[in-house]
């Protein structure tokens, strides 16, 4: 520890450790609240608890004889770990190029740290056992925060793991059972938060699947089999496609919508559409239904009343994006092709979407409602999002827009105060509105502050039952803990029929 460079060393170990763990494990994956990490979670922990060890030896102690051969044993149960992690991780998931530059850099760090540490603890480990009290000033300190740190996130992470256990989506085959045969589906948007259990709940029941994606790297954790393509001008014209589901688009949600932004995510929707109809206008049969994605940011922000599909177009950003959206693919579909609009409300999961990017706040018991917690948030379980594509495919009476929502929509109050009580946190620290304002323009506005009470109000008249239909138990399936299945609609759904 007297060596400077191998503190400086030490200390960048530390911040790259930290970074990776924030930024990646807990910001960006959130791999405590993804289904599937149990056995990482468990490899993160217990490497924590060792570097907790070994941040406190070196910053406190002069290990002899027993105790410095121990100090060498944990490095090497360390190494040991890390590379079935690394074995770990190419197996569950596809790591972004940040993670894998950031473990490269961790890696070639620590080989030189232990490189430098090892003779020193042999040569000491010759030495009669004793362990030796010392301070390295402003470095002890540091290395006992660090030491601190990497505890607490280690019991979390072991904590997770035993509850990630819980997280389990379930059989996906069931979600796509209304649809009959063997059908094939074409499906754009495939590797994104709904394409993934849509694709794995198609492919588990035995249809022939193929995804449009740009990059292929992104479909390594779709289910199997699936037919992969970057171009569709690469199918032939004798492609069998009985299905076609249009998600693809870049998400409305990721950022401040700049002029650039805002082409990108016009452009990106248009140009699949478009795509897609060139296809199907040369292909030798063309697909019998065409389920084109939207949202209910085509109604705009309205909180007076509530919403069903007769409801015209409202005013907005959103609203111009699912508007022209939309009409692409009323020029795609071709008159033989049945079209479906399908007008998602905010999808609930924990490996994304946005209570997948909220359970790590309201975990630290740091949730709330969204600025003054009136506006309404009309959502939908991801599985019961999934199931409606399928319905929706195999019912040749749905057809035009179509509200993807659950039939009893919160207000962002009660959404919070729905997540708290799940996860037995309190969730009573709001979300000012100036800061999100700040921070993201008229996105905060559309999305966040502003809401609408959709109801799915042409799902229900054809007969499709919501097997989440309150958010107590779609948040609870989601985390684990399962809530008592309701029996009856609310009132408000019931009027919302008197509309239709």
């Amino acid at each position: 520890m007297n060596d400077p460079v191998f503190v400086a060393l030490l200390l960048v170990q530390v911040a790259m450790g930290a970074f990776d763990t924030l930024y990646h494990h807990e910001l960006t994956l959130r791999l405590a609240w993804r289904p599937g990490q149990a056995t990482e979670l468990r490899l993160h922990g217990a490497r924590n608890l060792i570097y907790a060890l070994v941040f406190l030896a070196l910053g406190w102690t002069e290990p002899h004889g027993a105790a410095a051969m121990l100090l060498i044993g944990a490095l090497t149960v360390e190494l040991g770990i890390t590379l079935w992690d690394f074995v770990e991780e190419d197996r569950v998931r596809a790591l972004p190029a940040s993670e894998r530059v950031t473990h490269t850099l961790l890696t070639l760090n620590y080989g030189v740290l232990l490189a430098m540490l090892l003779p020193v603890l042999l040569g000491r480990a010759q030495l009669s056992t004793a362990v030796m009290i010392q301070s390295h000033g402003i470095v002890s300190i540091l290395l006992a925060i660090a030491a601190l740190g990497v505890i607490v996130s280690g019991i979390r992470d072991l904590f997770a793991a035993v509850r990630n256990d819980r997280l389990g989506d379930g059989v996906a085959a069931e979600l796509a059972g209304a649809l009959p045969g063997r059908q094939a589906v074409l499906i754009t948007g495939g590797t994104g938060f709904i394409g993934q259990r849509l694709v794995a709940a198609l492919v588990e029941a035995g249809h022939d699947v193929t995804v449009l994606t740009r990059d292929p790297r992104h479909a390594l954790g779709l289910a199997t089999p699936v037919r992969i393509v970057t171009d569709l001008t690469a199918l032939p014209n004798d492609f069998r496609c009985d299905i076609a589901i249009n998600l693809a688009g870049e998400p409305i949600a990721a950022g401040r919508w700049t002029a650039a932004r805002r082409r990108r995510i016009v452009e990106s929707r248009l140009d699949v559409t478009r795509a897609l109809g060139t296809l199907f206008a040369r292909l030798d049969r063309r697909p019998a239904v065409l389920i084109s994605g939207s949202a209910i940011g085509f109604y705009g922000i309205e909180d007076d009343g509530t919403i069903d599909e007769n409801v015209p177009r409202g005013r907005g950003f959103a609203a111009e994006v699912c508007a022209a959206w939309e009409a692409a693919a009323l020029r795609a579909a071709c008159p033989e092709t049945r079209l479906v609009l399908l007008r998602t409300g905010l999808v609930l999961g924990s490996s994304g979407g946005l209570l997948g990017g909220l359970l790590p706040i309201f975990e630290f018991g740091l949730g709330g409602p969204i600025g003054a917690g009136r506006q309404m948030m009309s959502w939908i379980h991801r599985d019961d999002l999934v199931r409606l594509i399928c319905a929706a495919a195999a019912d040749p009476e749905i057809t035009g827009p179509l509200n993807a929502t659950a039939p009893n929509p919160v207000s962002s109050r009660g959404f919070a105060r729905a997540v708290g009580h799940v996860l037995r946190r309190p969730a009573i620290l709001p979300l000012p509105a100036l800061p999100l304002r700040l921070m993201l323009g008229d996105l905060a506005d559309e999305l966040m502050l502003g809401g609408q009470k959709v109801l799915p109000v042409k799902a229900v008249f054809h007969g499709f039952r919501f097997r989440y239909p309150r958010i107590e138990e779609a948040v609870g399936a989601i985390v684990g803990r399962p809530a008592p299945v309701a029996r009856t609609m609310s009132r408000p759904f019931r009027q919302a029929r008197l509309l239709h």
